[in-house]
């Protein structure tokens, strides 16, 4: 590792350590403290919060190598992430945040007055952190492995940058909770936009053209690395040789849609973004957060997939540099994730590895640091607080859910140490980004369906809850698995599905939900839940005036 990767990662854990620290003096031992930053979260702050929570390693590294390794099938991962925030700020935004919870499980579980719901929402969210945390370890692995090629105490490389990631992490978490990751998470994505629009000036002040190329790119059928070979790789619409800048090679069209309603879905269920609405001072600033939200991360990847275009043509027509052929085989990367750290070096030398290295270091950290959070409330608070001890003070709850950080984060390295990623690469193109998918896939079944229907449905009943929820969860986890041990298939639709099966889970998600709360003769909402979501400013005032009335007569 040079001067310049040891000064980059050391003024970046600095910055992160120094952030956190400030955070822990003025965080309190309170519940709405270290989940919530105290709901006094600005809405510029808040964005790029959300930003740097949302564009992770499978935004940063993976929509690049996506696009890197299949073209124009690669944009598809970059218009279902930036597509996903606008049913969140259509239907989700403000009523989440008007009513004032703590978790996505805390408002399930007011919202169907049920604790059963909230046992069901906590399993799923928990599902899919652990498996959003695994992808996120793994960029931090490959990301070490280039950067420094040495290993710590007898680890490889690729298992030591897993190691310091998932700990330093746990450690910001632990420390400066909900405050610090926000400062951190905004801090980080500022830096992440910085970089890109640095290297997208580079390219263009070096002549680069995108049309260009993407002709260029689409001159010779597209091939990819399978050991240590080239092989052709198939378009799944027509049956010849794929083309770079031609669509379908990766899809076919039920591929396509499966991916962008499995991505578009997953957003308003996972828990690490929306919990950052419950930071929000009010339901308003929620959703004007969401627009900045959508300009931001909509440039981010329009950004990306420049990056991912130019890190095709460029690694093609320098590969005989004598440190890029060890990354290739004939010209293209043994691992798509290594296109934008490679393009950073190809353009502006070491210090520009450096540089995007720190970057996607700073995009794994946002996005370890939200899930890590998101599992440390709703373990300390949903559980702790709610089902196993409801009498238990804050400092409790928030004791339990700097606990659960630090066992999340053991988990989450233990299971990403054993994924090879070059192993998988022949099997899946771009190996964070499909194992992020599989993360959209579970928060997309379980949870959105339920989240969606309690909102706008006054009839969802807690049992209906319930049922949707399991249904959800228990069809895309054997989704998954089978679709994981028959092997993709791209040219065949079910494969497709199987891998990414939001499309068949959420649809019979919801409709269980309607089925079984027509079916219930229990109560549905409750008239303040629903006049604290949907009623007017004067509304919910009076609504508040009212139990603070009855609770004055007890």
């Amino acid at each position: 590792m040079s001067g310049t990767d040891t000064a980059s990662l050391a003024v970046f854990a600095l910055v992160a350590t120094l952030v956190s620290v400030v955070a822990w003096r003025h965080t309190r031992a309170t519940t709405v403290d270290f989940f919530l930053a105290g709901r006094r979260t600005g809405m510029i702050t808040n964005a790029g919060a959300i930003c740097g929570d949302y564009l992770s390693a499978a935004s940063f590294l993976g929509v690049a190598g996506a696009v890197y390794a299949s073209g124009l099938d690669g944009i598809w991962y970059a218009t279902g992430f930036a597509a996903g925030f606008v049913p969140v700020l259509l239907f989700v935004a403000a009523p989440l945040r008007r009513l004032g919870t703590v978790s996505l499980p805390d408002f399930l579980a007011v919202r169907f007055d049920s604790a059963q719901v909230r046992v069901a929402a906590v399993v799923s969210v928990e599902l899919v952190i652990l498996s959003y945390l695994v992808p996120q370890a793994v960029g931090s692995g490959l990301t070490w492995e280039l950067l420094v090629g040495q290993g710590i105490a007898g680890l490889s490389p690729y298992a030591t940058g897993i190691v310091v990631s998932t700990v330093a992490v746990g450690g910001i978490v632990v420390i400066g909770g909900m405050r610090g990751t926000t400062w951190n998470q905004a801090l980080q994505f500022g830096f992440l936009l910085a970089v890109v629009v640095w290297l997208s000036a580079l390219l263009w002040a070096g002549g680069f053209s995108y049309p260009a190329a993407v002709e260029q790119a689409s001159a010779e059928p597209l091939q990819a690395v399978v050991g240590d070979r080239l092989v052709g790789v198939t378009n799944q619409l027509s049956g010849e040789s794929a083309r770079f800048g031609a669509p379908g090679a990766r899809y076919g069209p039920i591929g396509q849609a499966a991916l962008l309603v499995t991505l578009v879905l997953g957003t308003a269920g996972l828990p690490h973004v929306m919990n950052r609405y419950f930071t929000a001072v009010t339901g308003r600033a929620a959703r004007a957060t969401t627009v900045w939200v959508l300009g931001l991360a909509g440039s981010f990847y329009a950004l990306a997939v420049l990056l991912g275009t130019a890190a095709r043509v460029m690694v093609a027509g320098r590969a005989e540099e004598p440190w890029l052929a060890e990354l290739t085989v004939d010209g293209v990367l043994r691992v798509p994730e290594h296109a934008l750290l490679v393009l950073g070096r190809l353009l502006a030398g070491t210090p520009g590895l450096a540089v995007v290295s720190a970057a996607a270091f700073a995009a794994m950290v946002s996005t370890i640091g939200g899930l890590l959070l998101a599992a440390a409330a709703s373990f300390g608070h949903d559980v702790v607080a709610r089902i196993w001890r409801p009498s238990a003070s804050p400092r409790v709850a928030v004791v339990a859910g700097r606990g659960a950080v630090l066992v999340v984060s053991v988990l989450a390295a233990v299971v990403a140490i054993s994924v090879e990623p070059e192993r998988l690469v022949a099997t899946f193109p771009s190996v964070i980004a499909t194992m992020v998918t599989w993360a959209f896939a579970l928060a997309g079944s379980a949870l959105t369906p339920a989240v969606l229907l309690g909102i706008w449905w006054r009839d969802a009943t807690a049992r209906g809850a319930v049922a949707g929820i399991w249904t959800g969860a228990i069809i895309a986890v054997g989704a998954l698995v089978v679709g994981l041990v028959i092997g993709p298939d791209p040219s065949d639709g079910l494969s497709a599905v199987l891998l990414a099966p939001a499309m068949i889970a959420a649809p019979i998600s919801a409709v269980t939900i309607v089925v079984v709360s027509r079916l219930d003769t229990g109560p549905s909402v409750r008239p303040r839940v629903w006049t604290r979501m949907h009623g007017t400013a004067a509304d919910r005032q009076t609504e508040r005036m009212a139990q603070i009335t009855l609770r004055g007569r007890r």
